[in-house]
Formats: structure tokens, sequence, C-alpha cells
């Protein structure tokens, strides 16, 4: 597979459809693909699940691809927080559907995708709404929770580095959901502060190999 390394964001994006589940990385703004966001946003494609850590921070970013009508279903661990206000608005007028996944939860079922898991028990949520209508199992003693993967259409993801066959380098806690989502989707776009030659890159600093990586534009960490 040769990777596509994009004249700009528009082209990063173009033939995203239109109820496509996209997993997007960051933890709030650290590692969050913004630009990609933006360009996804001109590009127009709608009634969108979204999977993310949070669920939008300010006016930028996820939140202003929430206000501008285009997300269905909200996938993520934190929806709430000081300036989630788009979503919070939204939300309470039943204008976006919301899924709340334990973060520990949330990254194992992206991981799981990745990994061809069918699914697997886990302790975290049990005995709480979370697990409402879920299948339990007591495992040692203690009730476990059967939690099945979360695929995604597309992954947009931050790094801080990518060579011309697309291998990925990211910088600190920018790398967090970035990793896993790029081995959970069928089409993995990655914004990069910066395109090097090949060879230019630490083989030891490789996170996400380029056999899963699809489209690279530079366009910022």
């Amino acid at each position: 597979m040769t990777v596509r390394l994009c004249a700009d964001t528009d082209e990063a994006v173009a033939g995203i459809a239109d109820g496509s589940t996209v997993l997007v990385g960051g933890f709030g703004m650290a590692g969050m693909p913004v630009a990609l966001i933006d360009a996804l946003i001109r590009q127009g494609a709608t009634d969108l699940t979204i999977v993310s850590n949070n669920a939008g921070n300010g006016d930028t970013g996820l939140a202003a691809l929430l206000a501008k009508g285009r997300v269905r279903k909200v996938v993520c661990s934190f929806p709430r927080q000081s300036d989630s206000y788009v979503f919070d608005e939204l939300y309470r007028a039943g204008k976006v559907e919301l899924e709340v996944v334990p973060q520990g939860n949330l990254a194992e079922r992206i991981r799981a995708a990745g990994a061809g898991i069918g699914a697997f028990f886990c302790p975290t949520g049990a005995g709480t709404l979370l697990a409402e209508g879920k299948e339990t199992r007591v495992i040692d003693g203690r009730t476990h929770v059967l939690e099945y993967p979360i695929r995604g259409d597309v992954a947009l993801i931050g790094a801080y580095r990518s060579d011309r066959m697309g291998n990925l380098v990211y910088r600190k806690t920018a790398r967090n959901f970035g990793p896993v989502m790029a081995t959970a989707a069928t089409t993995v776009i990655a914004q990069v502060g910066e395109i090097v030659d090949i060879g230019g890159l630490d083989p030891e600093t490789v996170v996400t190999p380029s056999i899963y990586v699809d489209r690279v534009v530079e366009a910022g960490a």
C-alpha cells in the first residue's frame, strides 16, 4: 500500500461519506487534528458518528463540527468540561446522541478492533448504568461486562512528523489515542507538522507504521 501525500487538508478528507463513523484523536486539544476537522466541515459530510475522548472544547475542532449540525452521535469518555458548551446545548436540545464509555474501555474497544478481537470482558462499569442491557459474567469472583470493538470508517489523527512512506512519530501527550485509532479504521488520515524524506526518522521513534496510514498532510502537529 502506498500512502498518499496530500497537497492540502481538503484533499486529505475528500470522499468521507455521510453517515461515517469517524475516530478523532486528541486528549482535550493535545493531538487534536483541528486542521482536518476544519476541512471536514468544508467537505460537508453529515450524519456522522464521532468517537473521541472528549465532545469538543470551546468553538474549535469538534465543537465547530458539532455546531454545524453534522454530528448524529458522539461516543466519548468526557462529554462535559468547563468549555463544552456547544455539545451541552445540543445534547439538552435532543439534537445529538451520546454514548459514554469509560476511558480505559474506550481505548481498549478501539484497540480490540485493530487487533481483530471479537469482544472482551472488563470489570469497569459493572453494576452501573453503563452496564445496563449488556452481558455480564463473574470471573475470579468479580463481575465483568462484555464489551465490543469500536471500528471506524475513517480515523483523523494528529502526529508530530511523518516520512514520505507515512511512518508516524508523535510528540509527548499528543500521542494519546492516535496509535490505536490508526489500527481500527478503514481509512486513516494523519495531520503532521512536518514530512521528512525516507530515512529521516529514527526507526526507534516510529509509533504508527506506514502500513496503517492511507493519507498524510502537512498541516501543523
